[in-house]
């Protein structure tokens, strides 16, 4: 009786031995070896982007920046987001720059200058973010430029690919007179102004054109959204006999995009130099013909996909200042151009290699040049 009873106490301890290693999940290292630990594991690589008044088909600013994270997207295997704000202020924006943080979008890019007060603040309150912001400075109101190690400011030779626009204008049209339509009076769009201007005066003086711009055909309407007044100002600029407009002006040279369309579809000769981005597509009024006679490009596309690669490769450029320029390819021409001839795609080919060498300058002042 007395062996039976140890024989049972043997087994029982032997099942509660079993349960209690089946119940932990610990297990001892061999001898001579430290335990092994699971790495943490590392958050998702998302990028989101902020978008500004426009929207994001916008033919523009918010579509070029758009088109280079979702090309970024899909190389790298990268979850891409966009938040339209509810409005344009400063609150505006940080309240989606924070929806975004929050649902994990630790690399933010922000397309324009109306984000640099918003960026200076998100810089600091959201310090594991990254922030890329598209022509424009972080500040506090004062223009004081604060780029700190989380930030990275895009800024754009606007004045070089006004320039070439300039050139292939003239070069193209042989004489008569153009005008300009501006947004906002701000620095970019009048680099795109007295680069235009430098370029039809390059072209008069070196191809033999004869293109003239008078002071009533430069106009800035003052905002970068209003298409009536847009297709208004180019009405009057047409019935004034000027044979072509760049349009530096968002959704203002849509509108007169419209108004070059309309008269196209008459049967009359009137042309857009188009801005930002390649706006063929945005002219066209019968098939395949377009208004856009040529697009003073800013290689956005290609500055927010460089941002993101750099991010991924581990070389973000935190706390600099970069300028995308004619000599590291951030700005130029479509290198298709289907209403510009050979011969002016080829002459213009070989001004911009001037541009690149530095044989040619372009000032970005205004200087004797109409505003």
């Amino acid at each position: 009786m007395f062996r039976k009873s140890i024989a049972i106490l043997l087994a029982l301890l032997m099942l509660v031995t079993m349960v209690a290693g089946c119940g932990s999940s610990k297990t001892e290292p061999p001898k001579g070896e430290a335990p092994k630990t699971e790495a943490p594991k590392t958050p998702a690589f998302k990028v989101g982007m902020v978008t500004d008044a426009g929207t994001i088909d916008d033919k523009s600013f918010n579509q070029g920046t758009w088109e280079g994270i979702q090309r970024a997207g899909k190389e790298f295997g990268i979850e891409t987001k966009y938040l339209k704000p509810g409005g344009t202020t400063e609150a505006d924006y940080l309240k989606e720059i924070g929806n975004l943080h929050d649902a994990g979008y630790k690399f933010i890019v922000c397309p324009g200058f109306k984000f640099e007060t918003a960026i200076y603040q998100a810089q600091d309150k959201y310090k594991s973010a990254k922030f890329v912001l598209i022509d424009g400075n972080p500040h506090a109101g004062d223009f004081k430029a604060v780029v700190k190690e989380n930030t990275v400011s895009i800024f754009f030779a606007e004045h070089e690919s006004g320039f070439l626009a300039g050139v292939a204008t003239a070069l193209q049209l042989k004489e008569g007179e153009v005008g300009f339509i501006g947004g906002m009076e701000i620095p970019p769009v009048q680099k795109f102004n007295w680069g235009f201007q430098q370029g039809i005066q390059y072209a008069n003086s070196n191809f033999g054109t004869k293109i003239s711009i008078k002071p009533a055909n430069v106009i800035y309407q003052g905002s970068f959204d209003n298409v009536a007044a847009g297709q208004q100002l180019a009405a009057q600029m047409f019935d004034r006999g000027v044979k072509a407009i760049f349009c530096a002006a968002g959704g203002v040279g849509i509108g007169s995009i419209n108004e070059a369309k309309s008269r196209a579809k008459a049967g009359k000769q009137v042309w857009i130099v188009g801005v930002d981005v390649d706006q063929y597509a945005e002219g066209k009024y019968d098939g395949e013909k377009s208004v856009i006679l040529t697009s003073a490009m800013k290689y956005i596309d290609q500055a927010a996909y460089d941002m993101i690669k750099a991010e991924k490769e581990g070389k973000f450029l935190g706390g600099k200042t970069l300028v995308f320029n004619a000599k590291n390819n951030g700005v130029g021409i479509p290198k298709k151009n289907p209403n510009l001839s050979e011969d002016v795609q080829k002459k213009v080919a070989d001004v911009f290699a001037k541009l690149q060498s530095g044989s040619i300058t372009v000032s970005d002042k205004q200087g004797n040049l109409i505003k």
